[in-house]
């Protein structure tokens, strides 16, 4: 008999990259009966962790939208502190194309010598293709590309993990691409990084609504917002939107 099993999805952090309100870069956890996996490690994750009271060495993947420091910067600091713990349990990256130099490169300009040096535990690097993406068992990733700044290598990923789908935007203006990432997702971590303005490469709450009723999922969530948002919530939330902050746990 099929036993369904809780998955918490944890916002560790929900900021921008300029830290607006006060929040943490981009780092939501996922935590599931086999352990957890985390969308996006900004630089700022761990200290998110630790202030959230998350305990890191439950991380099995690292799951990346794309190549910006406040998605990804937090890698190097996750993989020496599980270095420093004697961590055994094997920890996959998963990323776009060029996941694998970026995070090298990053490692070393940040601590020389430090992607070389001995580990008790498998570190592998995984970079998306152009189907699913199998990360552990029982985990499965799709990801989508998206519509952000070129070098980034900017993906809007779907997770599923015992039996819920989970949906997360990254960063990215409006396109297509969203409608069938958000389709029948249990959840759906949107970005809204302006409220009215329009720019390349971000969205925005009245673009987004305007689409609204094409994105079919059960629960829509608004992370990753800039002090433009952050100083109109009450209207956010008058048009019907939720929007995380951090420390915010959804059970699914």
């Amino acid at each position: 008999m099929y036993v369904t099993r809780m998955v918490t999805v944890r916002f560790l952090g929900s900021g921008d990259a300029f830290g607006s309100g006060g929040r943490f870069n981009t780092c939501i956890a996922v935590v599931h009966s086999g352990g957890a996996l985390l969308l996006d490690c900004g630089a700022s994750s761990l200290v998110a962790m630790r202030r959230a009271g998350f305990d890191p060495s439950t991380i099995d993947v690292i799951a990346l939208s794309h190549l910006h420091g406040d998605h990804f910067g937090g890698v190097p600091f996750v993989v020496l502190d599980a270095q420093f713990a004697n961590r055994t349990r094997p920890l996959t990256i998963a990323g776009p194309p060029g996941t694998g130099a970026r995070v090298r490169e990053l490692m070393e300009a940040m601590f020389p010598g430090s992607w070389a040096s001995r580990k008790r535990f498998a570190l592998d690097i995984v970079e998306y293709g152009a189907t699913a993406t199998a990360l552990d068992d029982g985990l499965a990733l799709v990801t989508h590309p998206v519509v952000h700044t070129p070098g980034s290598s900017p993906h809007a990923l779907r997770l599923a993990v015992e039996g819920r789908n989970i949906a997360y935007s990254g960063d990215t203006e409006w396109t297509d691409a969203l409608v069938a990432v958000a389709d029948g997702a249990d959840l759906f971590a949107c970005e809204a990084y302006y409220f009215d303005k329009r720019v390349p490469y971000h969205l925005d709450l009245q673009s987004l609504s305007a689409h609204r009723e094409q994105l079919h999922c059960k629960r829509l969530v608004l992370t990753h917002m800039s002090r433009d948002m952050l100083s109109r919530v009450n209207e956010v939330r008058a048009a019907g939107f939720e929007l995380a902050d951090d420390g915010l746990a959804i059970h699914l």
